[in-house]
């Protein structure tokens, strides 16, 4: 059954009802041409699970009965994810796709020495609304609970202060090291740079702010690659463990 999502403030359960709106009412109503009785799958991003029957489709929302209701358990292993803005914006909105269906819980957009895209803050705020869109709609597709946090634009200083988390990896395209690291139950934060990779100086600035640098082999990737494949690289981990533990 596909999944659809809402706002948690639009699921009432004492009442078990829920209000979906906006695009995803637009999609349900529109290019599905849901209808009333029919049953769907509904969640808030938050890992709420909700069977759903439609019971009236009005013009710009429609409500549904909850028939049910669960929450799904947060993964204990996160990967999140601070890449470079990329002068092909296609090329940065794949990455925020394939990442989100990779099963990444946080993206940091990130501002390094070698970042050609610098965009204004009003620009950033039409970016940041059509890349949520990218966001919902991979996680609807790859139906998952837990929306991805995407944040506002961060520079390299700004990212290198970031704490909680148990591992931080940096990885750098003339470093040697294999990535012998276990992320399984961690939370994990990946820094990657953007065309033309990091400088010597950021590498060594992350070094002193707790960063590991690893190797993700001799051939050079592409930034948006080099994203997937450190989530990739977690998600493998943990489908060798128990492909239970991760969304």
């Amino acid at each position: 059954m596909e999944l659809f999502y809402t706002s948690p403030e639009n699921i009432t359960l004492d009442s078990a009802r829920l209000v979906i709106d906006g695009d995803e009412f637009h999609h349900l109503a529109r290019v599905l041409r849901k209808k009333t009785g029919d049953n769907i799958l509904v969640t808030d991003g938050n890992g709420s699970r909700c069977h759903v029957r439609i019971v009236d489709i009005g013009k710009k929302s429609l409500e549904g009965e909850i028939l049910d209701h669960s929450v799904v358990e947060r993964p204990n292993t996160s990967v999140t994810v601070a890449i470079s803005l990329l002068k092909a914006p296609q090329r940065f909105e794949l990455f925020l796709e394939k990442a989100t269906e990779l099963g990444v819980s946080a993206i940091i957009p990130m501002i390094t020495a070698r970042t050609v895209s610098q965009p204004t803050s009003e620009r950033v705020q039409g970016r940041l609304n059509r890349w949520r869109t990218i966001v919902l709609s991979a996680t609807r597709q790859s139906k998952r609970y837990y929306l991805p946090q995407l944040a506002e634009p961060l520079s390299f200083r700004q990212v290198t202060a970031l704490e909680g988390y148990d591992l931080k990896l940096i990885p750098y395209e003339v470093s040697e090291k294999p990535p012998r690291v276990n992320c399984a139950s961690k939370k994990t934060l990946f820094m990657i740079g953007g065309e033309g990779g990091f400088t010597e100086k950021e590498v060594e600035d992350a070094r002193q702010a707790g960063f590991s640098e690893i190797s993700f082999g001799k051939s050079i990737l592409r930034a948006e690659t080099a994203g997937l494949f450190a989530v990739a690289f977690v998600r493998t981990q943990l489908l060798e463990k128990d492909c239970s533990e991760w969304f």
